[in-house]
This record gives C-alpha cells, sequence and structure tokens, in this order.
C-alpha cells in the first residue's frame, strides 16, 4: 500500500501540471504537433511495462484486437486529446483542467450504456454535483470565453470517458498499460497519416475552408528550442509516459480504486499550481466549484470505503476462524495426541449411525 500511495502522488503530480505544460509550449507548437509527439514519446516509454504485462499474461494480441486498439487510439488520442488541447488553447490551464476531472460523470453515463452498469443513488448525487462545479466554474469566465472553447472543454472530457469505458474490456483481457500504450501509438500512427494527408494541397484546401486550417500545414520538426524541447520532452515522457506509467503501477500494486485517487486530488492540486506558476486567478466561484466537484468525488470514494471496510472485516474474522482451527489441530497432533483417537471414534460412531438411520 506505502508503494500504491507513492504511485499515486507521482501521477497526480505529473497530471495536475499537464495543463499547465501544455500551455508553456502552446505558442511553440501547433495542436496536431503536440498530439502526435506527446503520445508518440508516451507510447514509446509504456512499451517496456506493456511488454512485461504481455508476457505475464495468457492472452496475445490478436488481428481484431489491433482493430479494436486502433479504434480506441483514433476516438482518445485522435479526438479527445485533439480537442482537449484546442480547449487550453483557447481557456485558462486551470478551467480545462477542472472541467477534465468532471469526465466522471461521462464515465458513469456511458458505463450504464455500454457496460449495463447499474447507477447507485450515490453515483447520481456525484453526477449532480460535478456539473453544478463545471457551472460554478465557467461562472466568472462566461463573459470573455469562447463558445467553441467551451464546446472543446466539454467535448474533451466526454469523448475521453467514452474511450475509457469502451477500453474496459480490453483492459481486463490483457491490461491497462498494454491498452495504453497500444492506443498511444496507433493514435500517434493514425495522426501522422492524418498529418500527411492534410499536407496536400485540395486536402488543405478544403480544410481551410470549413474552419479545420489547424490540421493543415503541420509541421512535426518546427518550433523547437532549448525551452520548448524541454517543455515538449516533459509533456511527451513525463506526464504521458511516466505519469501514467504510475497510475496503472498504483492500480497494480493496490487496486483501481487506490489509483482513481490521482483525479480525486487533481481537481484541487492543478488549480493551485495553475495560480502559483501561471498567474492564474481563482475566483470564489471557481473555488465552490472545486468544492462541489470534490464532494462528488466523495459520494463516490465514502462509499467505496465502506464497502471496503466490510470486506476486510469479513475477511479479518475469516482469517481468526481458520487460525483458531489451525492451533486447535495443531495442538491436539502435537501435544494431545491421544485425543485424536478420541476424534476419530466419535467421528466413526457418527458415521455408523447415521449409515444405519
Amino acid at each position: 500500500m506505502n508503494r500504491a500511495l507513492l504511485f499515486v502522488c507521482v501521477a497526480t503530480v505529473f497530471f495536475s501540471t499537464m495543463e499547465i505544460a501544455l500551455k508553456q509550449i502552446v505558442d511553440a507548437f501547433s495542436a496536431m504537433q503536440v498530439n502526435t509527439t506527446r503520445f508518440l514519446l508516451g507510447g514509446l516509454a509504456l512499451i517496456p511495462f506493456a511488454l512485461r504485462d504481455l508476457r505475464r499474461g495468457e492472452e496475445k494480441l490478436t488481428l481484431t484486437a489491433l482493430a479494436q486498439l486502433a479504434a480506441l487510439g483514433l476516438l482518445g488520442i485522435v479526438l479527445s486529446m485533439g480537442l482537449y488541447q484546442l480547449a487550453v488553447e483557447l481557456a485558462p490551464a486551470s478551467v480545462v483542467a477542472v472541467i477534465f476531472c468532471g469526465n466522471t460523470a461521462f464515465v458513469l453515463f456511458f458505463a450504464h450504456i455500454f457496460l449495463k452498469s447499474p447507477i447507485a443513488r450515490n453515483q447520481i448525487a456525484a453526477l449532480v454535483l460535478a456539473i453544478l462545479g463545471i457551472v460554478c466554474i465557467l461562472k466568472p469566465f462566461a463573459s470573455v470565453l469562447r463558445a467553441e472553447a467551451l464546446v472543446y472543454a466539454v467535448l474533451a472530457p466526454a469523448t475521453f470517458a467514452l474511450y475509457a469505458v469502451l477500453s474496459t474490456p480490453l483492459c481486463r483481457r490483457y491490461s491497462g498499460v498494454v491498452v495504453t500504450c497500444s492506443t498511444f501509438l496507433l493514435g500517434s500512427a493514425e495522426l501522422l497519416v492524418l498529418i500527411f494527408l492534410a499536407d496536400l494541397a485540395p486536402v488543405a484546401a478544403f480544410l481551410k475552408a470549413h474552419g479545420m486550417g489547424f490540421l493543415a500545414d503541420v509541421h512535426l520538426f518546427s518550433g523547437y528550442t532549448w525551452s520548448s524541447f524541454l517543455g515538449m520532452l516533459y509533456v511527451g515522457i513525463g506526464v504521458s509516459g511516466i505519469g501514467y506509467a504510475a497510475y496503472f503501477m498504483a492500480a497494480e500494486t493496490g487496486s483501481p480504486f487506490t489509483a482513481s485517487l490521482v483525479f480525486f486530488f487533481k481537481p484541487v492540486l492543478a488549480p493551485i499550481l495553475a495560480w502559483i506558476l501561471l498567474g492564474d486567478s481563482i475566483p470564489p466561484s471557481m473555488l465552490l466549484g472545486i468544492v462541489c466537484i470534490v464532494a462528488g468525488s466523495c459520494c463516490l470514494i465514502l462509499v467505496r470505503l465502506r464497502d471496503l471496510r466490510l470486506v476486510r472485516t469479513v475477511q479479518h474474522w475469516q482469517r481468526l476462524y481458520h487460525h483458531k482451527r489451525w492451533r486447535h489441530d495443531y495442538r491436539i497432533r502435537h501435544f494431545d495426541p491421544h485425543l485424536l483417537s478420541v476424534v476419530h471414534e466419535e467421528h466413526d460412531g457418527l458415521a455408523d449411525r447415521t449409515r444405519q438411520d
């Protein structure tokens, strides 16, 4: 558990600084360039962990599984993270960070539709509190927040939640690290294909005419200075690589519930770091929104803690019972062997009476 909590702390720090790091390099690189590079670096960093899980597991990657992973990469990396990067460019980093943590609401909704997971009362309360928190966070920025930025900031966690829910069956079959590494690499390859197609003159003209000019004229190796290079390394290897590796190692050494504590701490830590490092203001309404989202997370966490406490209590009494039985049998066999014959005689007599009945 101590190792799991250490991994949770590492993942929380990296995830909480993701929007801040993206904000620092947004002027040097385009959204497509950042997404392609960061997830390619992150996927390469996760390869050793993915190979380890594949060697330990019994399932092998099939062509059908690879096709499913490619579709998930298109949804999670190309679409969701593309919207996310556009939201970071157009809205304050703290706003995008906290709204993205509200993806729990979308996860519950999509899990109920696609996985037939029931929605409990505490989950409904969490949904309501998360929506209230998002509204409170957006209120002070309503006059300056562009409509497209709001659309991107809401669609990004919604599509990411859909990606997470649809990834669940494959995560159970292989592992979360294998699925994440594969979708990172396949999604990066799909982004490269999209960049190549958008570089063609007819396609570029079509994209620019329909308001999607950010997809055209993407140069993967432009905009690099010493500071932007270090920022890209941090976003790619640090956030996407080490951050996700720490997250899944927390789930491996502890439990998936332990790893989910990352999204409990991030809504609190991310705005504070954005205020310290970027000077983003934290108005009272944003504080109220953070409290609402944290309260919604508590609705889920406290119930799970209660269930875990109940399960651990039952397991404790089971272990205590078996321990007492072992001590009883050990004492009879090694210190009171004469009682063993009595026990056998009683058992044989009971068996004879049963047969006679």
